[in-house]
């Protein structure tokens, strides 16, 4: 392309170089150096005078430093005449500060795309941001590319039996993007979910929600409760009867009748599921393997049960019978205070707490609660499964990979829980941050991590990593700098191409 120039800072140049050689040309030439002091000192020493100047820079683990290289890049080649200055981004930095999280927080994103307009730059192109309304944090044209084209490729060439598969999203702000990619493929969806206001009192949740083997509810001879029909005195009930009071799935009261009591487990009733027929009978059914003892059971057309839960302790799916973790005292005893009943009565104990700034306090958006929630050694919490993935490949998807836990965990519930045959994880920034990728390598309910290269991957690490997967951006992002340059749309890179 006749004058453009593509420059490439020190946090992704073997991307720079594929991205060169996809268009037919060698990057250009500049000085990075940093002072004794760390300071970054910048020399273009490539006339950009009248030209359409392309900066690529992604984030990196010296995330300063590479933020600080870009912007004295953008100052230098402005100071230089440049006609138009592009910043390529394949992970905007801080993208995951997009909003203001207390009265003291600050909204870093935008102060990030402030600082690029200060420096010169006329437009931004990036993959894949955090928050998609990121991009009103601009005074820029924002081109938001999409690496979901990309992946649903790999995924109908390397997943065997891929049109069998269900997506999951491993919390509920992933569930747009999850739903997405479905969507491209023609495929099942579903979704985990960790409880996060539940702790070490696990008896309060079960009351009120249940696990899947340990609901006990009184019933009569093993079976579920069925409606009694009305007698001639307009419904009264027979003297042999006895009634008992337990709560729901939603914490309401709910009165079981019957002629003796004896103790059974029943799966607890959801709102995905449909209500059975008052003339159904269900047997007591094990949550593991979903098999019915009954001598009387009878099959009808309800829904097969898509609601499992599970026990999450340290951040690992854990047996029922397996023992709480240990508390202090001070837990003990705060635990030892409250009354379950009590609970199931208060309608505070289903509403979340709200937060300093209004709303929630709940950011889905943000999977660094979820980890800190997951990762919490001293609290129980309850993982949930929606959805059917007995026997299937489970394509587990978000934006990013940077911490194990919330993958770990959502791995272990489709496979342990969930009864799926086989795990991908699949992102398209692989940050990995810590030893994260050495714990994903090391869990035996995940088969295959898929990134791409938009973030840079120690060579060390990707080595030694025989479940990585590694997608190139290169022609992604060439493309949609040969369009920016010739003014051509971009929307074409959006479209999904079936080989």
């Amino acid at each position: 392309m006749r004058n453009t120039l593509i420059f490439t800072g020190n946090s992704c140049p073997g991307l720079t170089s594929k991205i060169c050689e996809n268009l037919g040309m060698t990057p250009a030439d500049a000085e990075l150096t940093q002072f004794s002091n760390g300071e970054t000192s910048v020399r273009i020493l490539t006339s950009v005078r009248e030209k359409d100047v392309f900066i690529v820079q992604s984030g990196s683990p010296k995330i300063n430093d590479t933020i600080m290289e870009l912007l004295i890049m953008i100052s230098a080649c402005n100071g230089g005449s440049a006609n138009k200055i592009t910043a390529v981004l394949p992970y905007f930095p801080y993208s995951r500060q997009s909003k203001k999280k207390s009265h003291r927080g600050a909204i870093t994103a935008r102060m990030l795309a402030n600082l690029l307009h200060v420096a010169g730059v006329k437009h931004v192109i990036t993959v894949d941001l955090h928050a998609s309304q990121m991009q009103g944090f601009f005074k820029c044209p924002v081109d938001n590319l999409h690496a979901e084209p990309l992946i649903a490729r790999w995924i109908r060439h390397n997943v065997p039996n891929w049109k069998e598969a269900v997506v999951v999203s491993k919390n509920a702000g992933g569930t747009k993007r999850v739903t997405s990619l479905a969507d491209a493929l023609k495929l099942n969806f579903g979704m985990v979910t960790t409880d996060k206001k539940r702790g070490a009192n696990m008896s309060a949740s079960m009351i009120m929600n249940g696990l899947d083997d340990v609901e006990p509810q009184t019933l009569l001879d093993g079976t579920a409760p069925k409606s009694e029909p009305a007698d001639s005195n307009g419904g009264a009930e027979s003297n042999k009867t006895r009634k008992t009071v337990v709560a729901d799935a939603q914490g309401s009261p709910k009165r079981l009748s019957g002629p003796s009591l004896r103790t059974a487990v029943l799966p607890p009733r959801s709102p995905f599921v449909r209500p059975r027929t008052a003339t159904s009978q269900t047997s007591a059914t094990d949550g593991l393997d979903g098999e019915t003892e009954t001598d009387d059971f009878e099959y009808n057309d309800s829904r097969a049960q898509e609601v499992t839960h599970g026990r999450l302790v340290h951040g690992h799916i854990v047996p029922d019978d397996f023992p709480s973790p240990a508390m202090s005292a001070a837990d003990a005893s705060t635990v030892a205070e409250e009354d379950p009943m009590a609970m199931s009565h208060a309608s505070s104990f289903f509403t979340q707490d709200r937060h300093a700034l209004g709303g929630s306090g709940q950011d889905n958006d943000n999977s660094d609660d979820d980890e800190e929630i997951i990762t919490n050694s001293k609290d129980e919490h309850m993982i949930t499964l929606v959805g059917d993935v007995k026997d299937r490949t489970v394509l587990i998807v978000d934006d990013m990979i940077d911490k194990p836990g919330s993958w770990i965990a959502a791995a272990e519930a489709v496979v342990k829980r969930g009864r799926a045959k086989k795990v991908y994880c699949i992102a398209t920034h692989g940050i990995f941050g810590g030893d994260c990728l050495e714990q994903m390598q090391a869990c035996d309910c995940i088969d295959t991590i898929v990134v791409t290269n938009s973030y840079p991957v120690p060579e060390a690490k990707a080595r030694v990593s025989s479940k990585l997967v590694l997608l190139d951006l290169s022609f992604l992002l060439g493309e949609a700098i040969r369009r920016n340059h010739y003014g051509e749309s971009i929307s074409p890179l959006f479209q999904h191409i079936v080989d």
